[in-house]
């Protein structure tokens, strides 16, 4: 078994902090004892309730996310506002939580690797989506058309739907950045590719892109960072013995319809 100071250790090696953009707040967000002893860990994409609840369920000890649970400065700590209520609901159970956020998606391996293999690209290489945080793209073993590549997305995400911008009739090359790629849809062109695909952008980006040339993809913050959690099975796998994992079952705690 592993503490989770230990845990964390590891885990903070393997993706440092230099990784993070400068905006972020991520690390270990809640821990009442750094020597308590880890069994279970939960993995989700967001500490929501439910999923504060349903590592109780389980029997976790640890939650590891992918968005942090605290992003901006608490004042109170009094229960009065959501996160504050889950930071003390969570130690009043010893609960720990840790997020690596924009470092998993830096990371070799983490998350926009992740989504570079789910549509199994070729020639991956990396692009500087905005300052300090690199991204992939890579080439299609196959030419697609535009409608097929949209459809090939969300069967390969498992998305309910894509909202797309069609600038080409055909993709060869695609440029990917899991969660919210609005600021990065001119780095992600100037790679040479014909698509990009990320979680979220604005509407005129979209409109803008398509009219010069550009195919954006936006299939969902959720579905291009759901599969988060496998960098770090095989990673804590690989260093200790014993530990047990669970899957928040509600992927996003927002409904598509």
């Amino acid at each position: 078994m592993a503490t989770v100071s230990e845990l964390y250790t590891h885990l903070n090696t393997l993706l440092p902090r230099s990784l993070s953009c400068e905006w972020d707040n991520d690390g270990l967000m809640v821990c009442g004892d750094p020597n308590a002893e880890v069994k279970k860990i939960l993995f989700t994409l967001d500490i929501t309730m439910q999923a504060v609840e349903y590592a109780e369920e389980v029997g976790a000890d640890l939650i590891i996310s992918h968005h942090p649970l605290i992003f901006k400065g608490i004042k109170h700590m009094n229960g009065e506002d959501i996160t504050s209520k889950k930071v003390i609901r969570l130690l009043q159970r010893g609960i720990s939580a840790m997020s690596f956020h924009t470092r998993l998606d830096a990371a070799e391996g983490g998350i926009n690797d992740i989504l570079a293999e789910t549509l199994e690209l070729q020639n991956i290489q990396k692009f500087e989506a905005e300052e300090g945080l690199d991204s992939r793209f890579g080439d299609l073993e196959h030419e697609m058309t535009f409608e097929d590549f949209c459809l090939y997305v969300k069967e390969k995400l498992g998305a309910p739907s894509i909202l797309a911008s069609k600038g080409k009739d055909t993709v060869s090359r695609v440029a990917v950045l899991g969660g919210a790629g609005k600021d990065a849809i001119f780095s992600a062109m100037a790679t040479g590719a014909d698509a990009y695909l990320t979680g979220e952008a604005n509407y005129h980006g979209l409109l803008d892109a398509a009219e010069m040339g550009f195919s954006v993809l936006t299939a969902g913050h959720d579905f291009t960072e759901n599969a988060f959690f496998t960098y770090f099975k095989k990673a804590l796998n690989e260093k200790f013995d014993g530990l047990m994992f669970a899957e928040n079952p509600v992927k996003c705690a927002l409904h598509h319809f």
